[in-house]
């Protein structure tokens, strides 16, 4: 007979319980329509010790409830906050609700946004956290993960940062895609509207103008690159090798690698090596002129002008247009400058140093007249450039074209 009470209280015990919290979560439901986002978190507190109690369906609400009030307007929230929400959010919507389902939509695009003004502030941290948990969400978009390592970069969490970086390696994380854009005829923004159809249908409805897809380059290099940074800012360079060999290891041909692999090595000191690498990357892809550029400023690191100059050459033959070849291609010929200059300032007065003088003199007006047509073309490509400007009107005034030296003036 005392068993029979004593089950019989446990019950009612039971009952009594389920029944209280069933009274925490309704609470906590009027305090949300209400707009008390703190009493609603206080009476969920309450209830989630012996949320076991209730039945699939207010264990749902809870969820649902839950979210909610740590979503709490979806502006104010802090990032841990809305990383609670998220996962009660996702609870509720694994359990069958629609309406969650649609409040993570809603919680993923504010946290989105809220990454985005964490990170216009330079919060960068702040950002990391809310992009890390977008991904956590949706591990489909890994875009966030190599969004939230950049940021750990940026707030030089880098220890935090390898981990993500290592992450997408491990995903094969790769990046690169279409980006289907078009010009926002209200704010005269370009955006990415995600997709061929999207980007057709909303220019039909001209609210968007100038259609326009964009190859979106691989990440793979930038990883790779990204890694191996922080491993040299920490002077281990055993695993900054180690992660561009693996990298490579899978991707053996990657441009966008072998350049990073370059810079690698360059910014560890081996010169040669990164010269080699370049070099290889020209040989694989030759079109692009920043290479052969970047080869010509290794050659130009050992005062090996010849080859510099051959380089920036090659750089020009790719795009007549790239001016910092040129630009590079100038100092490298004005380099012989000066050694005449110091000959000529260690000559002494007598007859044969005058006629040396004349001779080394005459050796440097060569020099300005073979330069001349370079800075001039650099000029047309980019007028603005006051530094090459005033080193023109040097050269003018030095061949004593006084009449160039006050054009050029004027342009000044």
């Amino acid at each position: 007979m005392k068993t029979n009470i004593l089950t019989a209280a446990a019950v009612s015990f039971l009952t009594m319980t389920a029944v209280a919290q069933k009274d925490q979560v309704k609470n906590a439901e009027d305090a949300l329509e209400d707009g008390n986002y703190a009493e609603a978190k206080a009476q969920l507190k309450i209830a989630e010790p012996n949320l076991g109690e209730l039945n699939s369906k207010w264990t749902e609400n809870f969820y649902l409830y839950k979210g909610k009030a740590y979503m709490a307007d979806g502006t104010s929230a802090s990032g841990e906050d809305l990383k609670t929400a998220a996962e009660a959010f996702q609870k509720a919507a694994e359990m069958g609700s629609d309406e969650a389902n649609e409040a993570l939509a809603s919680l993923k695009n504010n946290l989105i946004q809220s990454a985005i003004a964490d990170q216009n502030s330079q919060d960068y941290a702040a950002a990391a956290d809310k992009l890390y948990t977008s991904y956590e969400l949706s591990k489909q978009d890994t875009i966030y993960l190599y969004y939230a390592a950049n940021n750990m970069v940026q707030a030089k969490e880098y220890d935090k940062a390898v981990e993500y970086l290592e992450t997408l390696n491990e995903l094969d994380y790769d990046g690169s895609g279409k980006a289907y854009t078009a010009v926002n005829i209200e704010t005269g923004e370009r955006e990415n509207l995600g997709s061929q159809q999207q980007m057709d249908l909303m220019v039909k409805t001209n609210q968007y103008k100038e259609p326009q897809v964009e190859e979106i380059p691989s990440k793979k290099g930038e990883i790779a690159q990204l890694i191996a940074r922080i491993y040299i800012s920490q002077e281990q360079y055993d695993k900054a090798v180690s992660a561009m060999d693996k990298a490579k290891a899978t991707n053996p041909d990657d441009i966008g690698l072998l350049q990073a692999e370059a810079n690698m090595y360059y910014q560890m000191g081996e010169k040669d090596k990164a010269r080699e690498i370049l070099e290889e990357v020209a040989a694989k892809d030759p079109s692009d002129p920043a290479t052969f550029n970047n080869i010509g400023l290794m050659y130009a690191e050992i005062n090996d002008e010849e080859k510099a100059i051959e380089f920036y050459k090659k750089a020009l033959e790719k795009d007549p247009e790239f001016n910092e070849a040129r630009v590079n291609m100038i100092a490298a010929k004005l380099s012989a400058e000066k050694a005449i200059i110091e000959e000529m300032n260690s000559l002494g007065m007598s007859k044969k140093d005058n006629a040396r003088y004349d001779e080394l003199d005459a050796q440097r007006k060569e020099l300005y007249k073979e330069v001349l047509p370079d800075l001039e073309k650099a000029m047309e490509v980019d007028p603005d450039n006051m530094s090459i400007i005033q080193t023109a009107m040097n050269l003018y005034s030095n061949l004593g074209n006084q009449e160039k030296v006050e054009e050029l003036k004027a342009k000044m």
